[in-house]
């Protein structure tokens, strides 16, 4: 499934994507993050343990092969990626909260990832596996795709206010635009490989994708938290990052049977986040 789609187009379009986000920050809007921690703790709670849980009940209930059991536990291992960014920005949620919990909880998921994984496989295949993530390379991408171009577009709006302002809706609707292509690239390159398995694993993958989200968003109002902040806990509770669990199932772990629960859900999230972006991009505030 690594392709020049995922390993060059899609890099370079989440790229373009953060650059936009960065036009419509400025640090004060980190800085109030880190000023009310409690957002960023429920976040952080839902991502990094509710949703192994959920995962691995989901896992265990769905009559799945064991390599699809282990595939479902890779994608609850992995963190919220930039897609849940682009989500967040797009139905106008709180994107400093958002980009803070993605940069956090791929740190910390650097090292929970092997843990997760190997239960995983103790549980549904009687065997475990040492897994070592390149934690140079990983926290690299992060910093590339992430911080770096989101730093370059809050620079740019320091500089140029009017400019930033004037590109924020613009870059709303060229952020939707590339998000679609993506989607609908992805379904064609993998048309034959993910018609195979779709409905196989379409429901493990939705329930997944549903539940983490409806506990993302109750989780946050039952701690008051306002609309915004409740949107981007939503979404980086419920929207993972399918392209690192491929690579985890595929490079790592060599199993390509693992990775297609992962291919199959970012497929069901694009979706998902599709309806989001559609019904709360549009509501004015």
């Amino acid at each position: 499934m690594q392709t020049e789609l995922t390993e060059v187009l899609l890099p370079f379009s989440l790229f373009i994507i953060m650059l936009g986000m960065g036009l419509s920050l400025v640090v004060n809007d980190f800085l109030r993050v880190f000023k009310y921690p409690r957002a960023v703790a429920i976040g952080l709670t839902n991502q990094l343990i509710l949703l192994p849980v959920v995962g691995y009940v989901i896992a265990s209930n769905f009559g799945l092969p064991p390599a699809f059991a282990v595939g479902i536990m890779i994608i609850a291992a992995c963190p919220g990626g930039v897609t849940s960014n682009l989500i967040t920005h797009v139905v106008k949620g709180d994107t400093a909260l958002s980009i803070t919990m993605t940069a956090l909880a791929s740190f910390v998921t650097v090292f929970s990832i092997p843990l997760i994984i190997n239960f995983g496989l103790m549980a549904f295949m009687g065997e475990s596996q040492l897994i070592e993530l390149p934690i140079l390379e990983t926290m690299g991408k992060i910093i590339g795709i992430t911080v770096f171009p989101v730093a370059i577009g809050m620079f740019i709006r320091r500089r140029n206010p009017d400019f930033a302002l004037k590109m924020e809706r613009p870059s709303r609707l060229a952020s939707t635009i590339i998000f679609i292509i993506i989607l609908l690239a992805i379904i064609v390159q993998e048309r034959e490989r993910l018609m195979t398995y779709f409905v196989q694993l379409s429901g493990a993958t939705l329930m997944l994708n549903l539940i983490t989200m409806l506990l993302g968003f109750a989780a946050a109002k039952l701690f008051r938290l306002n609309l915004q902040q409740s949107l981007s806990i939503t979404i980086e509770s419920g929207i993972q990052n399918g392209t690192l669990a491929i690579v985890i199932a595929e490079s790592i772990l060599n199993q390509n049977q693992m990775a297609l629960p992962a291919g199959v859900y970012s497929i069901i999230m694009f979706i998902t986040g599709g309806v989001l972006m559609a019904y709360f991009g549009n509501k004015k505030n």
